[in-house]
């Protein structure tokens, strides 16, 4: 009898163990969801997209089969910080297209809530400022919170590796948003020059200044 109670306390034991088991699993679970569903950080593979250019064409990353990467820029028409760094975004593009690394701008914003971030103002904008690379439009805002993009501009710096675009730097494209003959750090630049002379990327993240993206209420 008595040897029967202590193996009833060990199953009781055993079962409590178990139950705190998988409630610490499902806790570490939840806890990873969270972090998944923040974005990318530097090292992730980044997903292809398909999405609508201002030209009404529709665009993905893999069209790009002589690239060796692509400086992904969440940007929009009316955000003041987007609109200072539109040339140096065309400079960015300009300087490093031939180079394998094109600039592929998306606009993250829901029109119904700004309305200046609507297709044909995109349109009218990139003319405007002689855009030299797609500007495409997230509709149903799908692709912005998979990067983990929260401003305008926020920049993801990617690399071609193995088939895989993997993510090299995320954050802005340099120090000073409201003056370029300011400017003391040239994030992205300076980013991209690494990949190219195939060194590591010495500042792979830093905080993007801008609007907050319009979200679809």
């Amino acid at each position: 009898m008595k040897n029967l109670k202590i193996l009833l306390a060990i199953f009781v034991m055993g079962l409590g163990l178990l139950s705190f088991t998988t409630m610490n699993d499902d806790k570490h679970a939840s806890q990873h969801e969270k972090i998944n569903s923040k974005g990318y950080e530097v090292g992730d593979e980044a997903a292809d997209f398909k999405l609508k250019n201002i030209d009404g064409k529709m665009v993905s990353l893999s069209d790009f089969k002589s690239a060796k990467g692509f400086i992904v820029v969440f940007t929009c028409n009316h955000c003041p910080y987007a609109k200072k760094y539109e040339d140096r975004i065309v400079e960015l593009d300009k300087k490093f297209k031939n180079q394998g690394y094109p600039v592929v701008a998306i606009n993250p914003n829901d029109p119904n809530v700004q309305p200046e971030d609507g297709y044909q103002q995109m349109i009218e904008r990139a003319k405007l400022k002689g855009f030299t690379f797609p500007y495409l439009v997230d509709e149903g805002q799908k692709i912005y919170p998979q990067y983990g993009a929260t401003k305008t501009p926020h920049v993801f710096l990617l690399k071609k590796e193995n088939g895989k675009n993997i993510v090299k730097y995320i954050g802005a494209i340099d120090n000073n948003y409201d003056n370029p003959n300011d400017v003391s750090e040239y994030y992205v630049q300076d980013a991209v020059n690494a990949l190219l002379k195939g060194e590591p990327v010495k500042m792979s993240k830093t905080v993007a200044i801008g609007c907050t993206i319009k979200v679809k209420k």
